[in-house]
Order: structure tokens, then sequence, then C-alpha cells
């Protein structure tokens, strides 16, 4: 189970660098995103599906808060056109994320796993929890994007991680736009009760996988 962990941890890392690098050079914040969407509305809402689409595609390079960003989405564009596009967002981003670990994530799983064995241990391991892995994976940022690269790596077949992914995105997506929709400036709680909703219960689903994940390795050794 540790060299699945030392990996993931590694690929958690640097997303996590994106983000810190984000965050300090203020190149992507919520109220720059407010004002794109606000300035797009003005227009008119093909250009806030593409700027949403955008972003969220672009988490997958750079840590965006992925939940405000769909909620925006609802806010700005309602309930199904929000969730729809936020769902194509994400769904470009994970595939793509797959694609590009799929062909290259090798060079990197040997750069941070030196042993062949341990290599070999840790995409088996994904390959045995990966699924329902991607399924809890919306518990926190910068999760679904590790999962989608080691499903990659792991050799995972696409319509597996395809179906795994849009099983985890759909509802999530859905649920925040909705939020996002019903929610206003002066009435924002809708999005906040959702946000806190959805994240409790994936972390209770993360809560059980350890437990299973870690009671199979003790019956194993």
């Amino acid at each position: 189970m540790r060299p699945l962990l030392k990996f993931m941890l590694v690929l958690a890392l640097i997303f996590a660098s994106t983000f810190l690098i984000v965050k300090f050079t203020g190149i992507i914040t919520i109220d720059k995103i407010e004002v794109w969407l606000t300035n797009a509305k003005q227009i008119n809402n093909y250009l806030i599906s593409l700027i949403v689409i955008t972003i969220l595609f672009a988490d997958l390079f750079i840590a965006v808060p992925t939940l405000t960003v769909m909620i925006f989405a609802g806010y700005f564009l309602g309930p199904f056109t929000g969730a729809l596009t936020a769902i194509i967002g994400v769904l470009i981003a994970g595939i793509t994320g797959y694609a590009l670990s799929y062909y290259y994530g090798e060079k990197l799983l040997f750069l941070i796993i030196k042993n062949k064995q341990e290599r070999l241990n840790a995409t088996n391991q994904f390959k045995q929890y990966g699924f329902i892995m991607i399924l809890l994976s919306r518990a926190m940022p910068i999760i679904p994007e590790v999962t989608a690269c080691m499903a990659g790596v792991s050799k995972m077949p696409s319509i597996k991680f395809i179906s795994a992914w849009l099983i985890s995105s759909v509802p999530y997506a859905i649920v925040a736009t909705y939020a996002g929709s019903i929610s206003t400036l002066d009435n924002p709680k809708p999005a906040i009760f959702s946000a806190i909703a959805l994240s409790s219960l994936l972390w209770v689903g993360w809560y059980i996988l350890q437990k299973v994940m870690v009671k199979n390795h003790q019956q194993k050794i």
C-alpha cells in the first residue's frame, strides 16, 4: 500500500505547488473569476460556458477552486446549462489527465519509485481500489486530478475510467450548480451548505475506504 500512497502523495504535492503559485501570484482568484463571468454575462451565455469549461480544464494543470466554479456556473447559467457546462469541463480535464498519464506517466512513476516490484505493487493496488477512489475523489481539491493520472499510469481501461469519472462528477456537478442557481449574493447559504454536505459525505467514504484497504493489506501479510 505504501508505494501507491507515496506516488499519489508526490502527485498531490505537484498539484498543490501549482495552487500555491496561483494563490501567491494572483493569476486566478475567486474574485477575478466572478468578474470574468459577470462581464461575460453582458455579452452572452456561450461566453460564460466557455470560460467555465476553460477554467475547469485548466484545473488539471493549475489547481483552481472547482466547487466554487461549479457554483458560479449554476448562479450565472442556471441549473441545467450550468451542470452541463461543468460536466463538460471536468470530463475534458479528466480524459486529458488520463491520456497524458497513460502515455507518459510511467516515466514519472519510475523517477519516484525506483524498485520495479514496488512500481508493480502501486499500479496493482490502484487497479484494485482505483474505481472507488475516483468515485470519492471529489472529497477535496487536487485528489480528482491525482486519481485521473493514477488511472492512466496503471492502464485502467478507458471505459472503466470514464464510467467512474462520470459517476463521480455528474451528481457532484448537478448538486453544486443547483445550489448556485438558488443562491444569491444576499443569501449564499444554499451554496455553502451544499459544499459542506458534499465534502463531508465524500470524506466519510474515504474514511471507510481507508479502513478497508488497511484491513485487506494486513490480511495479506
